[in-house]
């Protein structure tokens, strides 16, 4: 990567002057102009500094480091490693604590990390092959064997899902995969609010469902930053008793499945 484009491509995509950066960086627009135009080599202090006062994603900091010739200044652990354990323990306590909501853990690209017992509610249906750990939650919602013919607004919550795609540049061929499987509609006369919500088909009935998001904010590892909790949340009275109502269900037949009477 050629360091120089590589940090004007993301100060032009973040629309910042140089005058900008250099004052966020503390440094001089003659001095960043140099570096930019490749007659001056930063240091890695100051390669640190420009990808901070960018407020870039860990990965792309190191990348940066890398453009420059220097090493990554951030590890990237496998989520199974013994360094992320106390962090797979609080993913698990974080997932039973939304119950009986939905909720659940992917990485960058959308792929599933950990799931609570409550999100079987909402991909009931689905082909097995889009159901798992390690497959593409966004692909789930949009595929046709996927949540699809379930969603009764999916114009709208198709273009959140291309849209949240679409900010992340190297995923553009799961957004060109995803746009094929999603007809030209309009949006729905009455869906859009504060917020855009899935509106889902159930076995326990409709549900309206807010989503959130959630991440490790002081995160310095790679692979902990790019994790995101996301919960579904009722939007009415009677998406929570519905979901509560699952959630009953799903504890009967636990505890009268073989092994556990």
């Amino acid at each position: 990567m050629d360091f120089p484009r590589a940090l004007r491509a993301r100060r032009t995509r973040l629309r910042l002057s140089q005058l900008d950066l250099a004052l966020r960086a503390g440094t001089t627009q003659r001095h960043l102009s140099f570096i930019e135009s490749g007659r001056s080599a930063p240091g890695r202090t100051m390669v640190v500094r420009l990808a901070e006062s960018l407020e870039l994603p860990l990965r792309e900091r190191n990348e940066l480091l890398l453009a420059a010739g220097y090493a990554p200044a951030y590890p990237e652990s496998s989520l199974d490693g013994p360094e992320l354990a106390p962090v797979r323990s609080a993913i698990d306590r974080i997932l039973r604590g939304h119950l009986p909501f939905p909720a659940i853990v992917v990485d960058r690209a959308g792929d599933l990390i950990a799931a609570n017992s409550s999100f079987g509610l909402i991909t009931e249906g689905a082909a097995p092959e889009l159901v798992g750990p390690g497959r593409n939650v966004y692909r789930l919602a949009l595929h046709p064997d996927g949540l699809a013919p379930r969603i009764r607004n999916l114009s709208e919550w198709a273009r959140h899902i291309l849209a949240a795609l679409s900010h992340l540049g190297d995923l553009g061929d799961l957004r060109e995969e995803l746009s094929g499987y999603v007809p030209d509609l309009e949006p729905s006369a009455g869906q859009l609010g504060f917020a855009v919500p899935l509106h889902l088909c159930s076995a326990f009935g409709d549900l309206r469902l807010m989503t959130t998001v959630t991440t490790f904010a002081t995160a310095i590892d790679v692979t902990l930053a790019e994790l995101r909790l996301e919960a579904f949340l009722p939007a009415d009275e009677e998406t929570a008793e519905a979901l509560s109502a699952a959630s009953h269900r799903s504890g009967l037949m636990a505890d009268q499945a073989p092994g556990n009477m």
